[in-house]
Order: C-alpha cells, then sequence, then structure tokens
C-alpha cells in the first residue's frame, strides 16, 4: 500500500499548486540563486507580506513536513546553516526541493592546481638520493593534505549542496584509493571529473572514467596486456560501476578485458595513453552483442543497457532512502533515468511524496556526512583557527577519510556506522567542534526555548523525550548541551 501524504490544512497556503508565478520568482528564478542562503532572507518580508494578508497561515510544519525537509537538507547536502532549516520550513517542502535543484554549478578554474602548488611531482627519487627523498615525499605529504582540506571545505561551503553531497557519493561508487595510487595531483583529477559529472549524464561520466588514469591504475589497467589479460577493471567495470552482479557472465569479463588493453598509465600525471599496437582491435561478442570497442565505446555501451538503469537507481536508492528496503515496484526511479540524466533521476527521487514522506526510511550518517553537517552548524571554515589534522584523524579514527576508501566496494553505509567506538570518536570529536565553533544560534534564546531552537538549528524532525531529557541538563553550559546535540541518536540518524 502506496504511503498518502500526509493532509495539512491552514485556512489559506501559498504552494506551487495555487501560484506558481511567486513561488517561481522566490525561489526558482535564473537571477535569485546566486546569493546562497542569502535569497532566503531577501525575500522574507514578502513572506511576512503573505501572512498579514491571511495568505499564508500555517506556521508549524507538522512532523512530515519536518522530516521530509530534513532528509533534503541532510541526505541531498550535509545540513543546515545556521538558520536555513527554518526558513525552508517558511517555503514548504516544493519550494525547498526547487531551490536545491537549482543551484548554479561553479567550474573549477585550471588555476586551482597552481594556486594551492598541487601538480605533477615526477618519478620517486633512489633512497640513496636522501635529500631529493626527503624532499619529494615532504611534497607529497603536503598536496595530500591540501586535497583533503580543499575537498572538506567545499562540502562545508559549497552554495550547491546537492552538487557536493553527490561528488562525495560518486567518491564511494568509483571507490579509488590513495593508498594504492598515492599521487595527490592524480586524486584531485579524479575528484574533478566526478564533480565535473556528478549531475551530468551518465554515459559521458562513465566514458570519462574509464579513462580516468587513478582509477585504471587502482585497478591494473596498465598491466592488461593481449598475452596476460587483467580482468579487475573489466570486471568492475560491469559489477560495481555500471550493471551490478549477476547482470553479466564470466565470458563478459574476458571479452571486455580484451577491449581494455593498449592503455598505458603514467602514474605521476595520471595520463592515460593509447597504443594501438597492444590493443585487442578484433570484434568481440559481449552480452549477446557482437562489435569493436575501445574504452570510452565500451563504457557507453554498458550504460546503455537496461540494466544500467535498474543498478544505478539501486545505488542512489540504497544510498541517499534506504539500505534495507527494496526498490518501489513502480519502477519509477529506473524510468526518469531513461536519458541516463542524473540531475533528472534525483529530481525524480525527490519529488516522489511516497519516498520524501515515508516515515520507514530513517538513515545513519556516515563520519563524514556528521562531521560535514556538525561543521555547517556551527559555522565552523576552515581557514579559521582549526586543527584541520585533527579532524582528519577524527575521521580515519571513525573509518572514513576521503580518498582513502576500504576498497573497490567503498564504505559500509547505515547501522554499520553505529558502534562503541564510533560513538566515543564523535563525542570527542563534538566536543572539539563545539568549543570552538559559533554558538549563538542557542545562546541567544531563552534557556526555556533552547532545546526546541536545537531542533530547528541543526535540520532534525524533534527531540525524544529521553533526549530532551539529557539535554535538559545542559541548557545552563552551551558547549555541553551543543556537544550532546550533535552526538544524539537524532542528529546521528537522520529520521
Amino acid at each position: 500500500m502506496a504511503y498518502r501524504l500526509p493532509i495539512r490544512r491552514p485556512k489559506s497556503v501559498v504552494s506551487n499548486q495555487r501560484y506558481p508565478a511567486l513561488t517561481s520568482a522566490l525561489v526558482a528564478g535564473s537571477n535569485l540563486h546566486r546569493g546562497g542562503a542569502k535569497e532566503f532572507t531577501r525575500y522574507f518580508p514578502v513572506l511576512h507580506l503573505l501572512r498579514l494578508l491571511n495568505l499564508y497561515i500555517d506556521e508549524v510544519a507538522s512532523t512530515e513536513e519536518r522530516r521530509a525537509l530534513s532528509r533534503l537538507v541532510h541526505r541531498f547536502g550535509f545540513g543546515p546553516r545556521p538558520g536555513e532549516f527554518s526558513q525552508l520550513l517558511t517555503l514548504g517542502l516544493p519550494a525547498a526541493i526547487e531551490f536545491t535543484l537549482s543551484r548554479p554549478q561553479l567550474d573549477i578554474p585550471e588555476s586551482i592546481f597552481s594556486l594551492h602548488g598541487i601538480g605533477d611531482l615526477g618519478d620517486q627519487p633512489a633512497a640513496n638520493n636522501i635529500s631529493r627523498f626527503v624532499e619529494y615525499t615532504n611534497n607529497k605529504k603536503f598536496q595530500l593534505g591540501k586535497i583533503s582540506s580543499l575537498w572538506l571545505s567545499w562540502m562545508v561551503e559549497g552554495e550547491n549542496q546537492l552538487l557536493e553531497r553527490m561528488t562525495w557519493f560518486w567518491h564511494g561508487h568509483w571507490a579509488t584509493s590513495y593508498q594504492k595510487v598515492d599521487e595527490p595531483y592524480v586524486m584531485f583529477k579524479q575528484l574533478l571529473t566526478m564533480r565535473k559529472y556528478a549531475l551530468g549524464n551518465f554515459s559521458d561520466f562513465a566514458a570519462s572514467m574509464i579513462m580516468d588514469g587513478a582509477l585504471v591504475y587502482w585497478l591494473d589497467g596498465q598491466r592488461n596486456t593481449i598475452k596476460a589479460p587483467n580482468e579487475n577493471l573489466s570486471r568492475e567495470m560491469m559489477e560495481l560501476f555500471t550493471l551490478g552482479v549477476n547482470r553479466y557472465v564470466e565470458a563478459d569479463v574476458k571479452e571486455s578485458a580484451r577491449v581494455l588493453t593498449g592503455y598505458k598509465v603514467n602514474k605521476s600525471s595520471g595520463i592515460v595513453t593509447f597504443v594501438p599496437t597492444l590493443h585487442y582491435s578484433q570484434p568481440i561478442k559481449l552480452l549477446g552483442s557482437t562489435q569493436s570497442f575501445d574504452a570510452p565505446s565500451l563504457a557507453r555501451f554498458l550504460v546503455a543497457r537496461e540494466d544500467c538503469a535498474q543498478f544505478i537507481a539501486e545505488r542512489i536508492w540504497y544510498r541517499f532512502i534506504s539500505s534495507n528496503a527494496p526498490l518501489p515496484a513502480s519502477g519509477f526511479l529506473q524510468k526518469s533515468f531513461t536519458s541516463r540524466d542524473l540531475s533528472v533521476l534525483i529530481k525524480s527521487l525527490l519529488s516522489d511524496n511516497s519516498v520524501i514522506y515515508n516515515p520507514s526510511y530513517s538513515q545513519v550518517k556516515s563520519p563524514v556526512e556528521w562531521m560535514v553537517s556538525s561543521l555547517r552548524a556551527l559555522s565552523i571554515s576552515l581557514t579559521s583557527d582549526l586543527d584541520v589534522d585533527f579532524l582528519f584523524n577524527r575521521l580515519d579514527a571513525m573509518g572514513q577519510r576521503p580518498f582513502f576508501p576500504p576498497n573497490v566496494g567503498g564504505w559500509p553505509a547505515d547501522e554499520a556506522w553505529l558502534s562503541t567506538s564510533s560513538a566515543q570518536n564523535r563525542l570527542s570529536t563534538a566536543q572539539y567542534l563545539a568549543s570552538r565553533g559559533d554558538l549563538s544560534p542557542i545562546s541567544s534564546v531563552s534557556r526555556a526555548s533552547r532545546i526546541d531552537a536545537l531542533a530547528d538549528w541543526l535540520g532534525i524532525v524533534g527531540f525524544s523525550d529521553r533526549t530532551k531529557n539529557a539535554l535538559s541538563g545542559a541548557v545552563n553550559d552551551l558547549p555541553r548541551l551543543v556537544t550532546l546535540a550533535l552526538c544524539s541518536p537524532e542528529y546521528v540518524v537522520n529520521a
């Protein structure tokens, strides 16, 4: 039985259906999306006027509406900044979704490499050349720290939170680890590719990734020869990246591995070079079709299959909605992906009321998602007086550091992150952040109102009676109160 949308009965409500022009002017106009959270504040007088005209009376959002908006900001972004959740509650879910989907995607300029000292370090010097070896090692360590802090800062401060969240998702999908690649420059180039296509066309995305130096090196593509085939890249391209388990046979792996011969990777630059004389150019029989391929056309061939639409829909559902419940039998998500446009797929998911309002689909935040949302709530910038190494050490301790997935399958999801050890690490991290963050959104309200204010500040549905009892004992100690809230079940688990 489909979940029924909760009915709200205000005297009169401004909605997309009744006032599409107004909603468009507020949140969807092409000129209104360049100021981030400031745009909300800029148009608040209009909303106040509507209240005075008795057109917007439903001041208190229902539990269902809070849950839906909480999912929007925490699963399709990294949580709200101070005040944003309250503003979204005022706008309502349809307008909030439109605002989220309409944020501009800013291109990363090529100058970012030279600006931050990120570049090709060349071959590793011989160990007996001590001074050169030490310089090389220090430069590599510096660049790894730089690309890590840059990425974390984009997650925390990015105006297009959906883009940031999708980029993080794709890092777990095309899971490639620095542990083996060992080249900051090459890993950073992969990150930029994932940002470029995060909400774009998946066929173009896959064609680019199969030629990505970090991925090819990670999966031993440079070792794949006609005489000694290496099947790692071909197998994972089908099983983990495009089709899924049991949607191909072993013969397909062997045949596609032939296609991927002749591609060589320069380890330090990540440049993939095609050597025709080393490539198997004869037609192959793959998934019932006989034809000739190169690497990009192989990727596009796989993505064009119906199994790919099923698989990507499954992965999006698993990571954003539920790791336990299956995809809805209606197939609405797969159908929305016929063009392989990722933005259309995400819009379809967000616009389905049976999904976004359904109370069954709770999810545990991963360590990165929890930390980034905490940094955003506390208005902590990575350019401020902050020990960034401490943050990455905490992420290491919690088992999830960017650029270091544990294997080609990526990180676990949902309840896998609930453990005594992770709880202890969250507590120590929350204490550190609460001691350095901006607590004025809570200090500025009365003690009696602080617990309710916490829920709006952090963008959660609400606290249970048990959690409220725990928080009530700390309303006079703001750092402790915030620490407890950040570690509460209601914040760690998105309802």
